[in-house]
C-alpha cells in the first residue's frame, strides 16, 4: 500500500533547501544514517548518491528506507517518509546539478571541484509507503 506526500510537504521541500536524514539498513540489520540534499518528483522524494557509497549498497541489498525532514528553525515540526527505494542511473548527473543549485547556488562541479573523481551518480527515488508527522 502506498501513501502520498502532502501538498504542504512537497511545497516545503521544493521551496527550501532543507536537509533530510536518510536511514537505510546495514548488512547486520543496524540502521545507517546520512544527511542529504532532497527534492520532490511528483509523489516521490529523490536524492542523488554515487555508486559504492554505503547507502547505495544498503539500498541495492534491502530497498527499505526512511527519510526524515526536520526544519532547523522548527525542531518539533517534521515529516517521516517510510517506503522503498528505486535506484536508477538515468538523470543522476542532472539531479545532482539541480540539487547543488538549490542548496549552493552553483553547479555541483563548481561547488565540489573533486566531483570529477566521484563514482557514477545514481538517482534514488523513494516510493512512500507511510508518511507521518506534522509537516
Amino acid at each position: 500500500m502506498s501513501s502520498v506526500l502532502s501538498d504542504d510537504l512537497k511545497k516545503y521541500i521544493d521551496d527550501n533547501p532543507v536537509f533530510a536524514t536518510v536511514a537505510t539498513v546495514q548488512p547486520d540489520g543496524s540502521p545507517q544514517l546520512s544527511v542529504t540534499w532532497i527534492a520532490c518528483e511528483g509523489d516521490h522524494l529523490v536524492f542523488s548518491t554515487t555508486v559504492g557509497r554505503r547507502k547505495e549498497k544498503n539500498l541495492r541489498r534491502d530497498p527499505r528506507i526512511t527519510v526524515l525532514i526536520n526544519p532547523p528553525n522548527a525542531p518539533y515540526t517534521y515529516a517521516e517518509v517510510r517506503g522503498t527505494a528505486d535506484i536508477t542511473f538515468e538523470g543522476g548527473n542532472e539531479l545532482i546539478d539541480e540539487l547543488a543549485r538549490k542548496y549552493t547556488g552553483k553547479d555541483y562541479a563548481d561547488f565540489n571541484p573533486a566531483a570529477a573523481e566521484d563514482a557514477e551518480r545514481v538517482v534514488v527515488r523513494v516510493l512512500p509507503r507511510k508518511v507521518v508527522g506534522n509537516l
